[in-house]
């Protein structure tokens, strides 16, 4: 990460913590503290031992706003559980002296929080969190070609939605975010029934952002239902693999404690085998 205060995350610059990086050879100009001793003795040439510098990052918690995160399952839905994610993140976040920001994206009017690293912005962002409401309308992929352009300095961007577009579009905003240098992670939330079409009798299914209904039998649909469903998330899953974006689905009726343990230590594995 790239940012200008001394933290526990990898710098894209070189330092003097204790994580060694390489040798290079000695300067005019060059730290003589930093002279190996030893490599002089056995070759009488000068060397420098770089190490690795440590900083701070900046993460941007992207919460979706759009009307589909209205559903759920039973008393959560997918906004409340969007919510409860973010606020963890950014606590875990700031309380380890990162710099967290919040953006609501779905409506036209995206809700911005830039990243601050102090105490007292946990209130903020808990606030605006608090305000957040999902409403008719889809904006997500567009919000993000538009957050992309926004974000001046090489950030984590923390998307948190049910991802329910065309995959075409998504890959090109997440690829976007990559192109401006940016890290990304998606957490997909997803409602048990989304992922078994259980539905026993015939229902009217209606489309919580645009208003339309469909009455039908999900007997008859569910088969080829679930075929496009396991297709849409298998190409989901390859196109993020493909451009290094961290995935992590979740369904709503599990707890998402679990969630962020896996995705905390996944990063952990990666920042380890980055260094190997």
């Amino acid at each position: 990460m790239q940012g200008f205060v001394s933290g526990m995350h990898r710098s894209a610059a070189r330092g003097s913590s204790v994580e060694f990086a390489e040798y290079r050879k000695y300067s005019p100009g060059d730290d003589p503290r930093f002279l190996d001793w030893r490599i002089f003795a056995k070759t009488d040439r000068f060397y420098i031992r770089e190490f690795e510098a440590d900083t701070n990052l900046r993460c941007y918690i992207v919460v979706d706003t759009s009307g589909s995160m209205r559903f759920g399952t039973g008393t959560v839905q997918r906004i409340d559980r969007a919510k409860s994610i973010a606020a963890t993140l950014a606590h875990v976040l700031i309380n380890q002296g990162d710099a967290v920001g919040l953006c609501g994206i779905g409506q036209s009017a995206p809700s911005d929080i830039p990243p601050r690293r102090a105490a007292k912005h946990l209130p903020v962002i808990y606030n605006r969190l608090a305000d957040l409401k999902a409403a008719n309308g889809n904006l997500l992929v567009s919000g993000l070609h538009q957050l992309a352009e926004r974000i001046k300095q090489r950030s984590l961007v923390i998307v948190i939605s049910d991802f329910f577009d065309e995959v075409s579009l998504l890959l090109e905003c997440f690829k976007h975010l990559r192109f401006k240098k940016h890290d990304v992670a998606l957490f997909h939330l997803l409602a048990p029934k989304e992922l078994t079409f259980d539905f026993e009798s015939p229902v009217n299914l209606v489309d919580t952002e645009t208003g339309a209904s469909l009455a039908t039998d999900p007997l008859l649909l569910r088969d080829a239902y679930l075929e496009s469903l396991n297709a849409y998330l298998q190409e989901l899953r390859v196109g993020c693999a493909n451009f290094r974006i961290d995935y992590q689905m979740h369904r709503l009726d599990n707890e998402y404690e679990k969630l962020l343990t896996d995705f905390f230590v996944s990063r952990l594995r990666r920042r380890r085998s980055s260094r190997a």
